[in-house]
Formats: structure tokens, sequence, C-alpha cells
């Protein structure tokens, strides 16, 4: 495949935007996956495209949860418990894609951003600590419920899976921004690595490895950021990149609606 040197460029600077955003808050794919679409020729078949950015955006998602492993405590049951549900249904949004019409969901997703976007604006406490509000068996009870729901959405559509994880685990389950960054990682690494193995022939892997590399550039100083500034400097990108998600859905939405 034939690109131009404007377009590669374009596409890693891309992928790097996408890796620092997604170690902080998630939702890098909503950077890097519309750039892959723009910049790639029309006849490049899905699975090329869904594949070169999984295989770029596990390499971002694979540095930022090894730096934040290094800074960050996290709960190995419950991180296992996340995985686990998270990949069981990865595969089940999968499957369902072939059934179910995408645009159906656009509007849904885009209440539920507005409802948490409005609702962590007006709690600033909210995530800044850990507060953990089910006991133990509860607690498990909404982390497998988290992990299907969010890994469902990802094999099933995917840009801002880990946003999605976030907003769980702070909202929900009451982690603070921090450790719910690390725990959103290690769960999206799960789903990256599920998706590789079933798109692998189809990856373009010269230019998925060349932003691989920018993305894990990115991924790596993006995670670093959070874990020196803490819970309060998550906050913020968080409300912004979901302000952004919100407004890209809105759009699908109203683009729906207008047909």
């Amino acid at each position: 495949m034939s690109l131009s040197v404007g377009v590669i460029i374009a596409l890693i600077a891309a992928a790097f935007v996408a890796g620092w955003v997604d170690a902080v808050v998630g939702g890098g794919g909503l950077i890097q996956l519309p750039a892959l679409l723009i910049g790639l020729p029309d006849q490049t078949p899905v699975a090329s495209v869904s594949g070169t950015n999984k295989i770029s955006s596990a390499a971002g998602t694979l540095v930022a949860t090894a730096t934040y492993l290094r800074a960050v405590t996290v709960d190995w049951r419950s991180a296992l418990a996340l995985v686990l549900s998270a990949w069981a249904g990865s595969t089940v949004g999968a499957q369902l894609v072939q059934y179910l019409p995408k645009d159906y969901f656009t509007p849904i997703v885009l209440v539920v951003l507005l409802g948490v976007g409005h609702y962590t604006w007006r709690r600033p406490q909210l995530g800044l600590q850990r507060r953990l509000r089910f006991s133990a068996r509860r607690h498990y009870i909404w982390l497998v419920s988290l992990g299907v729901l969010v890994g469902g959405y990802d094999g099933f559509l995917g840009p801002g899976t880990g946003t999605f994880f976030i907003i769980g685990l702070v909202g929900i389950l009451g982690y603070g921004f921090l450790e719910a960054s690390a725990l959103s990682k290690i769960a999206n690494l799960t789903t990256n690595l599920a998706a590789i193995s079933v798109l692998a022939s189809h990856i373009l892997w010269g230019m998925g490895l060349a932003m691989a590399a920018a993305n894990l550039t990115g991924g790596f100083l993006g995670a670093r950021m959070a874990i020196r500034f803490g819970n309060a400097f998550v906050r913020k990108v968080f409300l912004f990149v979901v302000s952004g998600l919100a407004a890209k859905l809105a759009w699908d939405t109203v683009s729906l609606l207008l047909r």
C-alpha cells in the first residue's frame, strides 16, 4: 500500500496524541481510528483498519500499564475479575456486531456520557480519593458486570472503552481516578490482545508498527504525567475527553436523524 509522506506523518502524530490521551483517561481510539479511516485509501478493508488500530493501541496500552503498575498499588483479585469478564464481554460483543445495528447505540451512549460528565462535574471530590462503596461480594459482582458491559462495548464498537471503564470504576465502585486508570489499562490491554489474535492476518504491519512506536511513546508520557500530577489532573483530562466524546456522538446522532 502506497501512502504519501504527509499522510504517514499525520497518522504517526495522531497515534502519539492517542497514546497520551488513552494513558491518562482512555478514549485514544476517538483520535486514532478516525485518522486511519481518513488517511488510508477508501478500498482498505475494515478488518485491516481495525487491526492496524489495535496493534498501535495495544503498544501504548502495554507501556502505560507497565508504568502505572510501577507506581500504583493494584488489587490483583479485582483486576483479574475485571479482565476475565471484559474478555468474555468483548467476545460476545464481537459476535453481536454481526446482527445489531450500530446506529441504535449512539444515542444511548450519548445520554450516558452526558449524565456521567454532569455527575462528575457537579462533584469536585469524586475520584480524588479511594472510597469503595461495596463489600467484598457485591464489589466483585459490580466488577464483573462492568467488565462484561464495557468489554461487550469494546467488541461491538470500541472507541472510548478506557473512558467507560474509568466511569464505572470511579462513579459506581468508588475508586480514585489514578487507580481506576491503572485497572482500565489492564482490562483494555486484554481486549486489544484478543482483537489482535483474531485480526493478525489483516494488519498493515509496516504502518501499524510505526504508529505503535508513536502510541507507545505517547502512552509512556501520559502515564508518567498522570502519576506525577495525580487524581486532580486525571479528573480534568477526564472531563475534557468526555466532552469531546459527547460532542462526537451528538454529531453522529444528528447526522443519523438528518438522513
